[in-house]
C-alpha cells in the first residue's frame, strides 16, 4: 500500500508539473487567439514566428532577440567565471572553503525580488545607466553560482594528480588549465552553461528591476506586459513549446552522453 501511494503521489506531481506544458503545446497547433478554444489543426502560429508575421508585431520579435542575446552573453561569461571560481574554491581548505561555498549558495536561495532590488540600488549608487549592460551584469551575477555548483562535482571526480603531472612535464599553468583541466571539466561546464542560459531566459524579477526605463523588453517582461493587457499573444504558445522542446532535447543528449561516458569508464 505504501509503495502504491508513493508511486501515485509521484505520478500526480508529474501530471501537475507537465500538464500545463502539454496543454500549451496542444493549443499551439491552432490559430485561436484564446487559449482553450480549438478552431482546427494548423501550423499558422509556427509560420508566423519564423516569417515575422506575429500578432504582437515587432515588439515580440525584439523581445526574443534581446532575451537570446542577454542569455547567451550571461551564460558564456558566467560559465568562464564559474569554472575559474570552482577551481579556486575546490583548492581551498577547511573553514575557508566551507565559508566560500556557503556564500556561493546564498544567491541561489535568495528570492529574486531581493536580488533585483539590491542590484537596482547598487547600479543607482554607481550611477550606471540602466539598460543592456546592467541587465547582463545582473544575469551574470545570479547565473555564476549555478555554474560553480555544476563544475564542483567534476572537480571531485577528477584525479588531483593530473594537473600537477602536467606542470612537472613542463606545461605552464595556463596550458595545464586549457589542455588538462578544461577537457576533464567540460561536461560540468556544458551543464552549467545550459543551466545559466535557462535561468537567464526564465528570469523576470531581476530583469524588471535592472532594465531601467529605456523600453528594453525581454521575453519575460513582454509576457508580463502582454498579460496585463488582458490576454497573451497567440504566438507565445508555439514559442514556449519550441523553447521547452529544445531544452528537453539538449538535456536528453547530455544525459545519454554522460551515461555512455560512465559506461566506458567502468
Amino acid at each position: 500500500m505504501k509503495k502504491t501511494l508513493a508511486q501515485a503521489y509521484i505520478w500526480l506531481l508529474l501530471v501537475l508539473l507537465y500538464a500545463p506544458i502539454v496543454f500549451i503545446a496542444i493549443f499551439s497547433f491552432t490559430e485561436a487567439r484564446t487559449l482553450g478554444n480549438w478552431t482546427g489543426f494548423s501550423f499558422e502560429l509556427y509560420k508566423n514566428i519564423f516569417s515575422g508575421g506575429v500578432n504582437g508585431g515587432a515588439g515580440l520579435m525584439a523581445a526574443i532577440k534581446n532575451t537570446l542575446i542577454i542569455a547567451f552573453i550571461a551564460a558564456a561569461v558566467s560559465t568562464l567565471l564559474g569554472t575559474v571560481s570552482a577551481i579556486g574554491i575546490f583548492n581551498l581548505k577547511g573553514r575557508k572553503k566551507k565559508t566560500i561555498q556557503f556564500l556561493n549558495n546564498i544567491p541561489m536561495i535568495n528570492p529574486d525580488v531581493i536580488t533585483g532590488v539590491s542590484l537596482f540600488l547598487l547600479f543607482v549608487f554607481l550611477h550606471f545607466s540602466q539598460g543592456y549592460l546592467t541587465v547582463i551584469l545582473a544575469h551574470i551575477s545570479f547565473c555564476t553560482p549555478y555554474v560553480v555548483l555544476s563544475v564542483m562535482p567534476k572537480l571531485g571526480q577528477m584525479n588531483p594528480n593530473i594537473y600537477e603531472a602536467a606542470l612537472d612535464l613542463g606545461a605552464t599553468p595556463a596550458q595545464a588549465l586549457r589542455k588538462v583541466l578544461i577537457p576533464q571539466l567540460r561536461p560540468g561546464m556544458v551543464s552549467g552553461f545550459i543551466l545559466a542560459f535557462t535561468m537567464s531566459l526564465d528570469d523576470f524579477a531581476v530583469t524588471f528591476f535592472t532594465r531601467g526605463t529605456i523600453g528594453l523588453e525581454t521575453l519575460s517582461t513582454y509576457i508580463y506586459a502582454d498579460a496585463r493587457k488582458g490576454g497573451l499573444t497567440p504566438e507565445l504558445r508555439p514559442l514556449m513549446t519550441l523553447i521547452f522542446t529544445i531544452i528537453l532535447v539538449l538535456l536528453i543528449i547530455m544525459n545519454v552522453r554522460q551515461a555512455r561516458s560512465d559506461k566506458k569508464k567502468r
